[in-house]
């Protein structure tokens, strides 16, 4: 997919999500649509939850591969446990962020526990890596704790970038923001933007007013670059998600679950994954080992937001 033309100055677009599965889990897909592709370096975005699941439901992903970004995954309600060929097993729980970097690739999987019923809500990212980045070695970052900000009736939790006097210790390589607001009744603040970024909003609980725009979940609106600071209200309790970034200025590929710049890069991936190489083994899951589909003719399409992705 090629990168979005830069919008040289604040917008308000509105961009409905797609509902996928994903794992067993309903989720609204935000990005990457038909309408935008990207926000900075943010390529995906997936709302997931709140649902409840029974004993044995939940989450269940089995050993997937990815390339040429980052996974991000907050967690809001729930938990889940990521491993991956690195050797990383790591339960996530509310409050916390995992950051996974596949670079030249990793494979992990995902699952909810087993042993009883529980409810998930998440939201999952990818961030795509710089050319100079995308073919680093893997890596994979737990944040237990990240930065809390009381402003106007809003708890924000600085999910990454500096931002409000706070640093999140999330480790990315493009300029980046992501941060979670929530409010528990109404309030009402506006928030410093760097102008040079480009910023969405979306809509996690609840209703929200996003310089006089309503939402609610499902709908993401984008921002454009150019803003010095933006207003946000609410008359309930609700919370939003904001990420920002500067514009990506690469074209990117993005198919299944691989970033990259060249249908050619894909098809070697793919094969790769399929015959068991270069992605290593994610030990301590029972779950099945994905396949991954056929790339024939990737070169001349762009991929549908319909098509899916694993986290």
């Amino acid at each position: 997919m090629a990168s979005d033309p830069r919008v040289d100055g604040p917008a308000m677009q509105r961009i409905a999500a797609h509902i996928a599965d994903v794992g067993g889990i309903p989720v609204r897909r935000a990005l990457p649509t038909r309408e935008r592709r990207m926000v900075g370096a943010w390529c995906f975005l997936d709302h997931a939850g709140p649902v409840d699941y029974p004993a044995g439901g939940g989450v269940r992903v089995g050993p997937h591969p990815h390339t040429g970004l980052q996974t991000f995954t907050w967690m809001i309600e729930g938990e889940i446990l990521h491993s991956d060929s690195l050797g990383n097993r790591q339960w996530i729980r509310p409050g916390q962020v995992n950051v996974m970097t596949a670079g030249h690739g990793i494979s992990h999987a995902e699952e909810s526990p087993g042993d009883r019923a529980g409810r998930n809500q998440l939201v999952q990212l990818w961030i795509a890596l710089p050319d100079a980045e995308r073919e680093r070695a893997p890596m994979f970052q737990h944040c237990p704790e990240l930065p809390h900000i009381e402003r106007d009736g809003f708890d924000i939790t600085l999910l990454v970038g500096d931002w409000l006097g706070a640093t999140s210790p999330a480790q990315v390589f493009s300029p980046l923001l992501g941060a979670d607001l929530r409010a528990n009744a109404a309030a009402a603040t506006t928030l410093p933007l760097r102008s040079g970024f480009e910023h969405a909003v979306v809509c996690l609980e609840g209703e929200i007013r996003v310089e006089g725009e309503a939402l609610v979940p499902g709908t993401l609106l984008y921002l454009g670059t150019g803003r010095e600071g933006v207003r946000i209200e609410t008359d309930v309790a609700a919370r939003l998600l904001l990420v920002g970034g500067e514009p990506f200025g690469e074209d990117v590929l993005l198919w299944w679950n691989f970033v990259a710049r060249t249908a050619d890069e894909m098809a070697q991936a793919t094969n790769d994954w399929n015959h068991g190489e270069r992605f290593g083994e994610v030990r301590g899951t029972r779950l099945p080992r994905l396949v991954a589909p056929d790339v024939a003719g990737l070169h001349l399409r762009s991929q549908s937001p319909d098509q899916g992705a694993s986290t």
